[in-house]
């Protein structure tokens, strides 16, 4: 990565400056105060991170900075936001008008959104996007404006640059979409860079070159960038200070190292433990609660636990893993996966018959024992989400054998394959899409007992959701409400309930904790930990993200290209990859070790 922007004290000029920011919103239920008498100071060429999990402030106070709050519900109350340009005089973005605004937008101040897909205009090129930016802030030609978004496209090293000026969103991965959005934020030249997210949907081998790539552009450019996030393991990768930010307020600040080696607030200690570890394996993962607890009047009420001590509790030693994986293997395997392979035609001659093929998954075979956790790790497009779902043929295999306790689930006709369906499940990757918006959670639970005549009535079913709604940490009386009522993690645990009320003893987990903040991920994943044990549950964990994989997993299954590429114990493949790929994943993981960031700033 590209050497850190460290600056002489004496040097450091002030680029913005917020004081005392108040920002509202107005809710059926009263005033919402989200950003909370925030103040901060960004100088020039320097990376800050802000820090939080969702609904902290972090997005609404990076809003605030470009003016974009929602206007009604949402309003900047008080405070000020000083923008220090080069030449001339101090600017108060809250008192600027719109016309200023629209002047800063995008030349001095950018923005890069979480989401690229909706920030992107579907029916306009990648191209014309970025070039229309230069046209207007620049006053660059059609021509002119067309050469300096390839040099961009070039720079943000995006595959053939003059294909991607004519794509359109819809044709191009998440990763190269990002790249685009990279490229209209930078392509003016920003004093300020503001990123709000922008890797937290990408695999890690992506999320490491964006994160390598924004640094590098802004060393080129002089740029500042507020990296806004929810995992300090990014942050560690790439930024110079540290922001954390809980319930609308600032609870600490301060270089990256001293927050990294010494963290003071009980939060940031929390956000620090709650990433699942790569060195060690652990019972489960430390939470918020393990180090505060919020009073009514939302006191916070600190416990005397460090990082370590935290870890410490809950580890769990060489011997006893090895113990764990000595009785699984003793008996029989739940599922024999056997040459299986999921092709999906991409091209057909003119009598219909297929020319050529995506190989989603090809011949891969392999075994899952009872009480198992197998994880799924590799890049999108590796074919895990297919193989998942050919497990329960919800897409139909090519090729090959899948064995359920014995028997083909190839060779089933649908009415057993109904039956079957009630012993296997699957937690899909996005819990909001999943769930019915018509339907209340609790008959989102309940429907799935009707369907398979389990219990006798209505009444029973009911009495059983809300015992499971306990169970998945929410309560009774969320019977009634509807999924947009609830948070991300919190619909995850309503899918988690759903797949659970049939009663099944092998559920597929499908990315099902990649869009939760980490401190929620820890909750999801402690929660489906406790879940195997006590239904005595078999797993397949799919996910991207190899440190998730590890701590959930057993066994680990890598792959690559609709192929395994290797396939043994999760601490044997992460302490020793035998293939060049799976060292490659291994090395993009954000770890947020110390010595890292200190190689980085130069300082080690």
């Amino acid at each position: 990565m590209a050497e850190a922007k460290r600056q002489n004290p004496k040097e450091l000029v002030k680029l913005l400056e917020v004081k005392d920011l108040v920002t509202e919103f107005s809710t059926e239920e009263g005033i919402v105060r989200a950003v909370k008498s925030v103040s901060f100071t960004i100088h020039r060429g320097e990376t800050v991170g802000i820090v939080g999990e969702s609904g902290s402030g972090k997005s609404v106070t990076s809003l605030s900075i470009m003016k974009l709050i929602p206007s009604p519900p949402g309003k900047i109350v008080s405070g000020s936001i000083i923008y220090y340009p080069k030449d001339g005089e101090a600017i108060d973005l809250v008192q600027a008008d719109d016309k200023m605004m629209r002047k800063l937008r995008g030349d001095s101040i950018s923005m890069i959104f979480q989401e690229p897909m909706t920030s992107l205009n579907p029916v306009f090129t990648c191209g014309h996007q970025v070039a229309e930016a230069l046209m207007l802030h620049k006053k660059l030609s059609k021509s002119e404006a067309k050469a300096k978004t390839i040099e961009m496209f070039e720079k943000v090293q995006l595959p053939t640059p003059e294909r991607m000026f004519k794509s359109y969103p819809h044709q191009i991965s998440g990763g190269q979409k990002q790249r685009v959005m990279i490229a209209m934020a930078m392509c003016c030249d920003p004093d300020l860079l503001i990123a709000d997210e922008p890797t937290t949907a990408l695999d890690v081998t992506v999320q490491k070159t964006i994160l390598e790539l924004m640094d590098d552009l802004s060393n080129q450019l002089e740029s500042s960038i507020i990296f806004i996030t929810h995992d300090l393991g990014v942050i560690g990768e790439i930024a110079d200070r540290v922001i954390v930010m809980y319930q609308g307020n600032i609870v600490e600040e301060g270089h990256v190292l001293d927050i990294f080696k010494n963290p003071k607030h009980p939060y940031t200690r929390s956000l620090l433990a709650c990433r699942p570890p790569l060195g060690d394996r652990l019972k489960r993962l430390p939470t918020v609660k393990d180090f505060m607890d919020v009073a009514e009047d939302g006191t916070i009420i600190e416990k005397p636990l460090s990082v370590s001590e935290a870890l410490k509790k809950v580890r769990i030693s060489p011997k006893e893993f090895k113990a764990r994986m000595t009785e699984l293997a003793k008996e029989e395997p739940i599922l024999s996966v056997k040459n299986l392979k999921t092709f999906f035609v991409t091209q057909r001659n003119f009598l219909g018959q297929a020319k050529a093929y995506t190989k989603a998954v090809n011949d891969v075979s392999f075994d899952v024992y009872p009480g198992e956790t197998l994880g799924l790790v590799g890049e999108s497009g590796c074919g895990k989400t297919t193989l998942g779902r050919s497990l329960l043929r919800l897409v139909e295999p090519m090729d090959g054998e899948v064995f359920y306790k014995g028997r083909d689930i190839r060779d089933m006709r649908a009415d057993e394959l109904r039956k079957m369906r009630k012993e296997m499940q699957l937690i899909f990757q996005d819990p909001y899409s999943s769930l019915n918006p018509r339907m209340t959670i609790g008959n989102a639970i309940r429907e799935p007992m009707t369907v398979h005549e389990i219990y006798s009535n209505e009444v029973e079913r009911k009495e059983r959701v809300e015992e499971l709604l306990l169970k998945v940490g929410m309560l009774p009386e969320h019977f009634g409400r509807y999924p947009h009522e609830f948070s991300g993690g919190q619909r995850q645990r309503i899918c988690i309930a759903r797949a659970l009320a049939v009663k099944p003893e092998f559920i597929v987990c499908d990315e099902s904790v990649s869009a939760l903040d980490v401190s929620v991920q820890a909750q999801v994943l402690n929660l489906l930990l406790d879940l195997r044990e006590e239904f005595n549950l078999t797993y397949i964990f799919i996910s991207h993200d190899l440190s998730v994989v590890k701590f959930i997993s057993d066994r680990m299954v890598v792959m690559n290209a609709g192929q395994i590429e290797e396939y043994d114990s999760s601490d044997v493949i992460y302490n020793n990859p035998q293939n060049a790929y799976t060292q490659k994943l291994i090395q993009a993981i954000p770890k947020g070790e110390v010595a890292d960031i200190e190689r980085r700033l130069k300082v080690g």
